[in-house]
This record gives structure tokens, sequence and C-alpha cells, in this order.
């Protein structure tokens, strides 16, 4: 056995499951940590494809009650055929621009320097929705029956989010977020990140954001995870299975603690931290490429 690949794999799907649902990007670490170990040839790029399918069963597995009441309720059940409509109208969008410019935005952008650079924009953009979060917070306490301000005015405070549970997401409401997914394309900006602060921008509680952009994560993923193997199947060899068992187990294992975790985050903190981590980690990649400790593969 290659215990340096062996080591290479386990590290790549650890990262993977353990960013694929923070609002940090699991594609541009890949990219970033792939190229870091020697890990970016066509074989590195199939094997990343391989071990989302870990971090999406570790979804599937936290959300399984949900699942199967959507699946057993499709035939008599009204609220499961909204939550599977919204799903599929959410996931339409990144699909079709997927399809139309995927090949185009991967011979151009997949890159660690373009990564670095959504990175920063991204984290930006995180900073800013939360900061307007926090300006509609105190808005809505100003305004609230019982304060000062409510009290003088008369006012009834809107409450900061419109949509507080999946059952209420419209197909408007899908769709919304669906085109705020297509950002995800981008590698680097985030499929999650892109969902959740998306989500939150269009009215969703941020815990209803960040449930439905796991939700999305299943189609989107594991359909893309399909075509890719459709396409890259030739670059497995009986040889590497071993590998891309250990990272998909891998991708797993980290994925289902991460997400057990967010949900327990996003109960009591916002994204703040995310976006700074976001900005500090593109620069970094920046400041060692530009060094020249890293490929940045302009």
């Amino acid at each position: 056995m290659d215990w340096i690949l062996t080591c290479k794999a386990l590290v790549l799907g650890l990262v993977e499951g353990l960013t694929e649902f923070l609002p940090v990007s699991s594609t541009g670490h890949l990219i970033v940590v792939g190229s870091l170990l020697g890990f970016n040839n066509e074989d590195g790029k199939t094997f990343d494809v391989v071990i989302q399918l870990g971090a999406i069963l570790a979804v599937c597995w936290e959300f399984r009650r949900k699942i199967g009441d959507v699946v057993a309720g499709l035939a008599s059940k009204p609220d499961a055929r909204r939550f599977t409509a919204n799903v599929v109208i959410a996931t339409l969008p990144a699909i079709a621009l997927g399809l139309l410019f995927g090949n185009a935005i991967k011979a151009a952008l997949f890159s660690p320097v373009s990564v670095a650079f959504a990175l920063v924009l991204g984290g930006v953009i995180i900073l800013w929705a939360e900061s307007r979060q926090r300006e509609r917070r105190a808005v809505a306490a100003v305004t609230a029956p019982g304060s000062a301000g409510g009290a003088a005015a008369g006012a009834i405070a809107e409450p900061v989010a419109r949509v507080q549970s999946m059952d209420e997401l419209t197909a408007a409401d899908a769709f919304k977020v669906g085109c705020a997914q297509c950002a995800a394309l981008i590698p680097g900006m985030s499929r999650s990140g892109a969902t959740i602060i998306g989500g939150m921008l269009f009215g969703l509680d941020r815990r209803v954001a960040t449930e439905f952009s796991f939700f999305l994560a299943i189609p989107v993923i594991f359909g893309a995870t399909v075509y890719e193997l459709y396409k890259g199947w030739h670059a497995l060899s009986a040889s590497s299975l071993g590998l891309v068992a250990l990272g998909f187990a891998a991708a797993f294992v980290s994925a289902f603690a991460c997400v057990r975790w967010l949900l327990r985050y996003v109960a009591a903190h916002d994204f703040t931290a995310f976006a700074w981590y976001r900005i500090g980690f593109g620069l970094v990649i920046l400041l060692i490429g530009y060094s020249g400790g890293l490929d940045l593969g302009e």
C-alpha cells in the first residue's frame, strides 16, 4: 500500500466532508488542497467527484426521517408534494446553467487563483448580508410593540424572517434560492453559502435556509457526481478503489459530524466568522501562490 497516497485520500475526504455544507466552498478547498498535495490530475479530479457521494449520504442519513416521510407521502400528502416540487424548482436553474456553461467554467476558473478571488468576494458578500440582517433586526426591535419607538409610533414589528419553516416555502421562494445557487458554479463561491445567504436575503429564517440548502445538495451533487462519473469513469482503476473507499468513508463521517454541528451553530450564531475565514484563506492562497509556494494555475 502506498501510504503517501493513502494519507492524501484521507485528507481530501476529510476536507470534502468538513467543507461541503459550510459556506466556505468545498470545491475551492479541494482544488487548493489537491494542488498542495500534488493530487490534481485527472485521477484526482475524478476522486474528488466520487467522494462527494459520501458527504451526500451523510445528509440523507441525518434527515432520513424527513426524506422517508416525503417519499411515503407523495401520493397522499400535499405538503410532501409541495416540498418535492420546491426542491425540483430550486434545482433546475443550476442544472440548466451547468449544462450550458459547465465545461467553460471548468476550463477558465478551476485554478487556485480563481478560487482565492471567489473566496474573498464571497466573504465580502456574507459580511454585507449579515450587516443587512442586523439592520433589519434593529429596525424590528425599535418598531416592536412595547419598545420606545414602537409605543410612540404604534407600529407593529414585522418578523425578521418571512418564512419560518420549510412548509411555508412557496414555489417563488424555491426558484429564488435556486437562482442564488447558480453562483456556486464558480469554484470558491460555495453552494451552501449561496443558498443559505441567498435564502436569508429572500426572507427565509436562518435555520430554514440552512436545512433547505442541505436538501438541495442531494439532487444537485448526486446528479453532478453521476454525470462526472459517466464522463470520467475510465480514470478509475481497480488499484484506486481502496483510495476511493477511504476518501468516501472519511467524507461521510466528517460531513455527518459537520451537519449536526452546523444545525446547532446557526441556532445562536451568524456566518460572520465564516466570512472572515474565507477572506483570510483567500488572501493566504494568493500570498503563497505569488511567493512561489503554490501553482496558481493562471
